[in-house]
């Protein structure tokens, strides 16, 4: 049995739509994986995947983007218990506080962190390219 991924990002700058684009590269032989910007993406994406892997790179102080993944983090908080998620995004500079911040946020809503999460910064190099494809084809399987 295939598990249905789902890869919901944001992305700026087109580093963290990089990074899902490899996500996805990796998970499509499962035929069952959906690549999505966050401003596409319904609170049913989230219920249906059995991995949900969310992007976004830090902004600001070490914040979520603010004006459509902050919102759509809130919106999903009540239905992500028990969800295995796996965080990605890339940074400009700063020491990676906003991820930290972001995983405890899964944590507390009840969501299960299933991998180190990924972060870069600026552009992703090919390691981390091929990790992140690496880790849409375990999680497809």
């Amino acid at each position: 049995m295939n598990n249905k991924i789902n890869i919901i990002f944001w992305s700026g700058t087109g580093n963290t739509e990089a990074m899902a684009e490899a996500i996805y590269n990796g998970s499509e032989k499962s035929k069952n994986s959906k690549l999505l910007t966050v401003d596409k993406a319904t609170i049913d994406d989230v219920k249906e995947a059995d991995v949900l892997f969310l992007g976004c790179p830090s902004m600001g102080v070490e914040e979520l983007e603010e004006s459509e993944m902050e919102p759509f983090m809130e919106s999903i908080s009540k239905d992500i218990l028990g969800k295995k998620i796996v965080l990605f995004g890339s940074y400009g500079w700063g020491d990676g506080e906003w991820m930290q911040n972001w995983e405890q946020r899964i944590k507390d809503c009840g969501g299960i962190i299933i991998e180190d999460s990924v972060i870069c910064n600026e552009a992703p190099e090919e390691d981390n390219l091929n990790h992140l494809k690496s880790l849409g084809e375990k999680y497809a399987s």
